[in-house]
């Protein structure tokens, strides 16, 4: 099936909410504990993705097969906040056309976790690099990176 890259509306608010929390497990299951993958609550991501999506500050294109979401990225004009795709689109191109979407070639930054080569495999393909700078997430307790891309 084909995908197709559309602005977030909001009636997918909640449809989102549900695909953010789904590929976490899907893409850190080994990585974060278990319990902090089994503390999401739908409704409260329903409603955070909601003040993004109506904060006029946020890009948040979704990726869409059929009528199902299986992806989106949430950028400023200075940071991208969220790249998830469903494991099932891994490797389709559906990542690299909502990074485009999200972030079109604009100088910006991101926080990725430190131990997560495949990411830092695809963000390199993008532009990103490196800083340097690290942090606790304050979510997970696990060490992450900030990465920058100058303009493309």
């Amino acid at each position: 099936m084909t995908w197709r890259i559309v602005p977030l509306t909001a009636c997918r608010v909640t449809e989102l909410a549900a695909c953010h929390i789904t590929s976490w497990r899907e893409a850190y299951g080994t990585l974060v504990p278990e319990h902090v993958l089994a503390g999401f609550d739908l409704d409260r991501s329903a409603i955070t993705w909601e003040r993004r999506r109506a904060d006029g500050e946020h890009r948040i294109p979704v990726a869409v097969v059929a009528d199902q979401l299986v992806g989106f990225a949430a950028a400023t004009d200075t940071e991208l906040e969220a790249l998830y795709v469903r494991a099932a689109w891994h490797g389709t191109g559906v990542a690299d056309a909502l990074i485009e979407a999200a972030a079109p070639g604009s100088p910006c930054t991101l926080w990725v976790f430190g131990d997560y080569p495949r990411a830092h495999a695809f963000y390199r393909r993008h532009g990103f690099t490196d800083t340097g700078e690290r942090k606790v997430d304050p979510f997970t307790l696990l060490p992450e990176q900030l990465w920058r891309r100058a303009h493309r």
